[in-house]
């Protein structure tokens, strides 16, 4: 491996001005800079983590807390996190990874050993168990996603709340009356998770306004689980022409069963989803849908936790992305509307 030493001789300087160069503490000149950062660029040269650490107090690393579970759409959560690892790097960060369920031990783990500089969390809860920790800890943190109380702390996200209601809206406005929303599996609400129960949330308000009957139902997302519940919400509400449905392992088999009972999608009924634009765009029925902006949401969430680590950012700011609904084939007037 080539040593700051031999970049020193390289450049013609001492070993001091090229350490001077790489951490920036003193202000060298311009054509001095240039030399040293060209033979660093010439010999291949990177300096020791471990020993860039200790010199700066910097690791040069973000923590992304990232818990894959079983009952969460993984392709979405990877999405965000490719997007946060490919950020950072452009800053000149790497990305630790965390994906297990640890919630607090994690984020001990992470503010004690100073493995990081800074965190970014996912999959944030209403009332997350992490908070009290992140609160307290010396690093910065950035959360993708809103608990239910966001003083004192930096968020990113969707607006889960408007997207509700912009769902229910394009339908009432096309005349349905009677609407089901076909949501995450049951443990995503029991968590109180934040982007599920904000959605909810949107939906039960603006539906509440518009005067539409709205029916939440939980799905697992298999075909089985969506059959008994397409049977129950049609038990409850026979007069359902509209569904919501916020959970991508649905989409395929609740327009499967809506084509096996002789539903024609959208003459008979419409279909609004909130997931990643090319679920919707690859779907048998190609989908009215608000997109999950979850490259954006990991571009924000590193560039905010570099400006807290710069000192440029104030401790408290919560980022809504405001919603778009795309409209397609499976949203249509409710029947006998048109």
């Amino acid at each position: 491996m080539v040593t700051l030493a031999e970049v020193a001789r390289h450049a013609g300087v001492s070993a001091s001005t090229v350490s001077y160069v790489l951490s920036g503490k003193r202000s060298i000149s311009a054509p001095t800079r240039e030399r040293v950062e060209h033979s660093i660029k010439e010999l291949g040269y990177h300096p020791n983590a471990g020993a860039r650490a200790l010199a700066s107090s910097r690791s040069n690393i973000l923590a992304l807390m990232v818990p894959l579970r079983t009952d969460m759409y993984v392709p979405v959560m990877m999405e965000i996190a490719i997007a946060v690892a490919t950020t950072a790097r452009s800053h000149g960060y790497d990305v630790l990874l965390l994906t297990g369920e640890e919630g607090p031990a994690a984020v001990r783990r992470v503010t004690g050993s100073g493995l990081a500089d800074a965190m970014i969390v996912m999959d944030v809860e209403l009332e997350d168990e992490r908070l009290p920790l992140l609160h307290a800890a010396r690093q910065p943190t950035v959360l993708i996603g809103l608990p239910a109380d966001t003083v004192g702390l930096t968020c990113v996200d969707l607006d889960f709340t408007a997207t509700g209601a912009l769902c229910a809206e394009h339908l009432a406005d096309l005349g349905h009356r009677e609407i089901a929303v076909v949501g995450e599996a049951p443990a995503v609400y029991e968590r109180h998770t934040g982007f599920a129960e904000r959605t909810l949330e949107g939906l039960r308000r603006r539906a509440a306004e518009l005067g539409v009957r709205l029916l939440h139902r939980p799905g697992e997302g298999s075909y089985e689980s969506m059959d008994g519940t397409l049977s129950r919400i049609f038990d409850e509400r026979p007069g359902t022409t509209g569904f919501v449905v916020q959970n991508e392992a649905a989409i395929d088999p609740l327009l499967s069963l809506l084509r096996r009972q002789g539903r024609a999608v959208p003459e008979d009924v419409s279909v609004v989803a909130i997931c990643p634009e090319q679920v919707a765009t690859q779907a048998s029925v190609r989908l009215t849908s608000v997109a999950i902006p979850a490259q954006e949401m990991g571009r924000r969430a590193v560039a905010l936790a570099v400006a807290k680590l710069a000192g440029g950012a104030p401790e408290e700011q919560v980022t809504l992305l405001a919603p778009e609904l795309t409209v397609r084939a499976s949203s249509g007037p409710a029947p006998g509307t048109s």
